[in-house]
């Protein structure tokens, strides 16, 4: 579903991004880890378009996009769940969802299966997105993203400042997603259980540069933990 060759990054004169290659499969849950300030999340912008890479090339779903804007990739079918959740404080929950669906015709529906996926949010289609918790929020970001039934669905440390349970609940919905096998799911995540639990497949990126990599099953014996601990 996305095969990223050899890009790279640059931000002024400092080389973020060193000559990364990635794939996400339909049906799998890739996972990225590393440490604070590897280039993880410069690797999602850029997949995202919101920073364009200086060389290289991203395709997605049999289409070249590393110059397609990031409203094209969206439309093509790429769900982005940003760090920090990044929802609507002033709307409501049920406004947040349907932009999700912006580029959509007008009247589309809210899919009822996201109150399935996460039950909180039926519950509370009125309260101001800025009145949940952190934990509600980012269930409703991941929601807002999964709105438009992407193939590809790309989240960005999701387990960040959430409790316990609710860590519990998103790791049950994600690999829910990956198991239905017509989505395409890259994970980056510093929470090394959590990835682990999940992770079909792994890399791990350190100052730009991807590594290592292999089957997630692998992850104890290859000492991925090591490799990612502060």
């Amino acid at each position: 579903m996305l095969t990223v060759k050899n890009i790279n990054q640059y931000y002024g004169g400092s080389h973020i991004l060193r000559d990364v290659s990635l794939q996400c499969q339909l049906g799998k849950v890739t996972v990225l880890l590393g440490r604070n300030g590897v280039g993880k999340t410069t690797l999602l912008k850029s997949l995202m378009g919101l920073v364009p890479i200086k060389t290289g090339s991203i395709v997605f779903d049999g289409k070249q996009i590393q110059a397609a804007t990031p409203y094209e990739r969206a439309r093509a079918g790429i769900g982005f769940v940003p760090q920090g959740r990044e929802i609507f404080a002033r709307l409501t929950v049920e406004e947040n969802l349907a932009m999700g669906l912006a580029y959509k015709s007008a009247g589309t529906p809210i899919p009822a299966e996201l109150y399935e996926l996460f039950p909180v949010l039926k519950q509370m289609l009125n309260r101001r997105g800025g009145d949940l918790s952190g934990g509600q929020q980012q269930q409703l970001a991941i929601a807002r993203a999964l709105a438009a039934k992407p193939k590809l669905l790309i989240l960005d440390e999701p387990t960040e400042g959430i409790q316990p349970s609710i860590i519990k609940d998103i790791g049950r919905v994600i690999r829910m997603l990956a198991d239905r096998g017509d989505m395409a799911i890259l994970l980056v995540e510093q929470y090394y259980d959590f990835a682990e639990e999940l992770a079909d497949d792994y890399l791990v990126m350190e100052r730009g540069e991807i590594i290592a990599r292999g089957r997630g099953s692998e992850m104890q014996a290859n000492g991925v933990r090591q490799l990612v601990a502060i």
